[in-house]
């Protein structure tokens, strides 16, 4: 018999919706969306699952277009000037980081 304990169950069903969300996944995670309510999880921590998975994805959507162009060698318009200050609540990780941060903040590694 194996000795390891178990994901808990909510815990599959967060790690499902987040990859069917980056994925896009025709159902959408709303069978797990429907389980983790039913299970009492906090709306602010699916909210959260929610907006980390979309991130990587749009993230990941933004990488593969980019070297798509790169090797297309496809022109692409000259970016807007950076206005000081950037963007209000963005906040910009540096060093050794894997990913940016979502819109609000929330670390994605």
């Amino acid at each position: 018999m194996n000795e390891r304990p178990e994901l808990h169950s909510t815990i599959v069903a967060m790690i499902s919706l987040a990859s069917g969300i980056a994925s896009r996944h025709p159902d959408m995670g709303l069978c797990q969306l429907k389980k983790l309510r039913e299970a009492g999880v906090p709306e602010h921590q699916i909210a959260t699952v929610v907006e980390v998975a979309r991130h990587i994805r749009d993230e990941a959507a933004r990488q593969l277009d980019a070297a798509f162009d790169e090797k297309a060698q496809l022109d692409q318009p000259e970016p807007a000037p950076k206005k000081s200050g950037g963007l209000p609540g963005l906040k910009v990780e540096t060093g050794e980081s894997c990913c940016t941060p979502t819109p609000g903040g929330q670390s994605c590694c």
